[in-house]
């Protein structure tokens, strides 16, 4: 597969370039933040980014969308990543999009995802019960009830939880916590009886939530108990939509780092011209090339439906937690004590880092999965 963008995914990028940094700077999450947003995100820049087909990007035209692949949507949300956006972009357009396209049936497809392209509907994701992540790990219950399922459970860390006008839980119709079988994806609606969504805000001013369900009646997307064979690849999906972004941010906080090593200047010369740091500013190089070649072939492998998705996935995930960790804790410590202050923008890379490690599995989850799907 080809490790180089095509012109139209190039002037898309250039695109999103242009459009984040006008409209999507850093001092709007600062803002944000300080203001305490209600929604945790602008929805004027998000009114814009549907306009410019930013939402319906992997969604078939079929279905009111752009249909312009994975690796088109990896470049948006990259060029998010630098800028650290907020918007609902993974939530909605990956994660949620996704259970629908991959799960849900024709009149399901037809009646929402013309919505999702067209910013009309936000979806969430409610996957996680644990401190930590874990596929199979629902024990939350949906049992069938008439002509409905009736979901009653809790979730925590459910992106976008607080904003979202439809859930889709990962629910449990038989079988214990851990199991890949039995499991059920029942989508609900936020506002519906039984349901009750106490918004978090995480470290990187993020969105999440922890939401309750008790008897909460929804509707069925995939099959009752094959609810996995859905999950598998939307979560594939949005671990390397995730890398996207997060390959974005470590390139603009290497890019940042280096800059400030030209100059900074200690007894009369740049700190940069020091050979230790010289040494450390190398080794962080050597690990974003790397990571853009990852992944770079993961979303290619997407867009050509190719049987090593699952590893490149995982390869994608670990690697890109170990860069961003590596480059935003080099980034902090060669700022010095400024690094350390709000009024420097730096650590705010450091904090999202942090929070997308632990996002969609931690590198020792990607690892362990890594190592079971090469057969060891």
């Amino acid at each position: 597969m080809p490790l180089v963008l095509n012109e139209e995914q190039n002037m898309l990028k250039d695109a999103a370039k242009d459009f984040c940094r006008n409209n999507m700077p850093i001092t709007q999450l600062r803002k944000l933040r300080d203001e305490n947003s209600e929604a945790g995100f602008d929805r004027e820049t998000w009114s814009q980014m549907v306009e410019l087909g930013w939402a319906g990007i992997t969604i078939p035209e079929d279905f009111g969308g752009l249909g312009f692949g994975y690796t088109g949507m990896g470049v948006v949300m990259e060029e998010c990543g630098r800028t650290l956006a907020c918007s609902p972009l993974l939530a909605t357009a990956a994660l949620g999009a996704g259970c629908i396209l991959h799960g849900g049936n024709d009149d399901q497809k037809n009646e929402l995802l013309p919505r999702v392209a067209g910013g009309e509907l936000l979806l969430a994701l409610a996957l996680e019960e644990t401190p930590h992540h874990s596929p199979y790990g629902a024990a939350t219950v949906a049992e069938y009830s008439g002509d409905a399922y009736n979901v009653t459970g809790s979730k925590k860390f459910v992106l976008d939880g607080h904003i979202a006008n439809k859930i889709i839980v990962v629910a449990r119709s038989s079988g214990k916590a851990g199991d890949r079988e039995g499991l059920t994806l029942v989508m609900v609606d936020s506002g519906a009886d039984g349901v009750d969504i106490t918004r978090t805000i995480m470290a990187d001013s993020r969105n999440a939530a922890n939401i309750e369900f008790s008897k909460v009646q929804g509707e069925l997307l995939g099959e009752e108990g094959k609810g996995a064979d859905v999950l598998d690849q939307v979560l594939d999906i949005g671990r390397i939509l995730l890398s996207s972004e997060m390959l974005g941010g470590l390139q603009e906080c290497f890019e940042r780092t280096v800059e400030y090593l030209k100059v900074r200047e200690q007894f009369g010369v740049p700190i940069g011209s020091f050979q230790a740091l010289k040494h450390r500013a190398a080794q962080m190089f050597c690990e974003v090339e790397l990571s853009k070649s990852v992944v770079l072939e993961a979303l290619s492998a997407l867009d050509e439906s190719a049987d090593d998705i699952a590893e490149l996935s995982s390869l994608a995930k670990a690697r890109l937690n170990d860069t961003y960790n590596l480059v935003s804790s080099e980034g902090v410590q060669m700022h010095g004590g400024i690094g350390m202050t709000d009024e420097y923008e730096i650590g705010f890379f450091m904090k999202r880092s942090r929070v997308c490690e632990h996002t969609l599995g931690s590198s020792a989850f990607h690892r362990d999965r890594y190592g079971v799907l090469q057969g060891y």
